[in-house]
């Protein structure tokens, strides 16, 4: 699975070498990783990832870990999440403690949300109505131990059909301090949004995406925004 990430005019100058030791740094940071475990390499600005995890939980803070690194362009992630066999949980447990972790969130649907299990692969599938409720469903799963392969496959149906109003996300974006002064276009067609146009960081990026979603009606968010760092 390859990330795109930030970058910058600073994050061009680094060496590959400068890029690969700021990421193992970066990875040695996270108090549950161990940088034995995983492989850096970086060329141009895209890193690799391998090695072996007892987690997926692990797998996903070492790929958190790597898109954050100043001067990352790309993150290939080919981490491998093998489970020691005193360790090892059957799919039953795992579904049970997957449910278990849905419904004890109270931003989750659970009702709506079916979860498939097969070898430690999760799969959650289903249909919600706000795209909160998905990334909340899949926060809680994936903090589970056992889990081998996390497959988010919800998906967003507003209980509205109404069309999304362009003119109210418009209006939401400028509100909000991290976006009000940037170049942000809003195209709306049906109950689906594409978001144009250049901002100054990854978080403000991520900031108008989640503003779009939070809009009535809304089914799918296509976010084309490129990053533009001030000097």
């Amino acid at each position: 699975m390859i990330n795109f990430v930030r970058s910058t005019h600073y994050q061009q100058m680094k060496t590959d070498q400068q890029l690969q030791k700021d990421v193992q740094d970066a990875i040695k940071w996270e108090p549950l990783l161990n940088i034995a475990d995983i492989g850096v390499t970086a060329k141009e600005g895209i890193v690799t990832l391998t090695g072996i995890v007892n987690s997926y939980l692990k797998k996903s803070k070492a790929d958190d870990a790597a898109k954050n690194v100043a001067g990352v362009k790309a993150v290939l992630e080919e981490i491998e999440v093998r489970i020691m066999s005193t360790d090892n949980k059957t799919d039953g447990e795992i579904a049970a403690e997957v449910l278990a972790a849905l419904k004890a969130d109270w931003q989750v649907p659970y009702q709506k949300i079916k979860v498939n299990v097969e070898d430690g692969w999760v799969t959650l599938s289903g249909n919600v109505e706000w795209n909160y409720e998905s990334e909340a469903a899949k926060k809680s799963v994936g903090n589970l131990e056992g889990i081998k392969v996390l497959t988010n496959g919800i998906k967003v149906k507003p209980g509205s059909a109404d069309e999304v109003e362009q003119a109210d996300i418009e209006r939401a974006l400028a509100r909000n301090w991290s976006t009000n002064d940037q170049d942000i276009s809003v195209n709306v067609f049906g109950n689906n949004v594409t978001l144009k146009g250049t901002v100054n960081s990854y978080y403000q990026r991520d900031e108008a995406e989640r503003i779009a979603w939070n809009a009535p009606g809304v089914f799918m968010v296509k976010n084309e925004l490129a990053i533009a760092f001030k000097d």
